[in-house]
């Protein structure tokens, strides 16, 4: 079985900035882990696959992958196995985010994957209609993301408030029991809160987080930012 979470939660998509490489991501995961002992939120970690394993060695809070591919062990060279992001210590991974997409079978596939050796699958989808197509592979997670905002630190919970809503009810006919996230242009902590307001369960956030100055700062501005409603 996957590993339990609690919600309200940040994830934290350190993708492959350099702020958030190495011993850089190191640090940054220790921070999260600070963070989250203080405020008692549940906060993940997303590195770069050659990082899960130092981290996971570093810090006590769940680390997840960026992606897996829909394969089993033998000959992918260059493919990402979920049982190899597995041992290197991740209890999750992230699923067909924006900028590492998957056709829906290769979604459901993957899916199917974590659930067989106990990986949290966290899924990403950039609009109702997708979302609500993912929603009936059951994930443990949906994180709605609408690719153009992005990076921009324009929240969707502020620009697109309609859908986030749409795809919370969307979703929520065909699989009431998914955790749902909300991501893209999530800066600051009002943006947090304006997410789980709307309906979300917590936030998938990336430069945001790490390409900020005080990344432990803005961290804390988020966590105290879930005890808002």
């Amino acid at each position: 079985m996957p590993e339990k979470f609690q919600t309200p939660m940040i994830i934290v998509n350190f993708k492959t900035y350099f702020e958030a490489t190495g011993r850089r991501a190191v640090e940054l995961a220790k921070k999260a882990e600070k963070v989250s002992n203080e405020t008692n939120v549940y906060i993940g970690v997303a590195p770069q696959f050659a990082d899960i394993a130092t981290i996971s060695k570093a810090v006590k809070i769940p680390v997840f992958a960026q992606h897996i591919d829909p394969i089993r062990p033998g000959s992918f060279t260059g493919y990402v196995l979920a049982e190899s992001i597995k041992e290197s210590g991740a209890v999750g991974t992230l699923i067909n985010h924006s900028e590492r997409q998957l056709k829906l079978s290769d979604i459901d596939e993957a899916i199917k994957i974590t659930r067989e050796i106990g990986l949290l699958s966290l899924v990403c989808a950039n609009n109702p209609s997708i979302s609500n197509a993912v929603a009936t592979l059951k994930p443990d997670i949906l994180a709605i993301e609408p690719p153009e905002l992005i990076g921009t630190g324009i929240p969707v919970s502020k620009a697109k408030p309609e859908v986030v809503t749409d795809t919370i009810k969307l979703v929520r006919k065909v699989n009431p029991k998914v955790t749902i996230l909300c991501g893209a242009g999530i800066s600051h902590g009002e943006d947090v809160a304006v997410a789980l307001k709307l309906g979300t369960q917590g936030v998938l956030v990336a430069s945001g987080i790490v390409k900020a100055k005080d990344p432990y700062t803005i961290l804390r501005e988020f966590a105290q930012a879930t005890k808002q409603r």
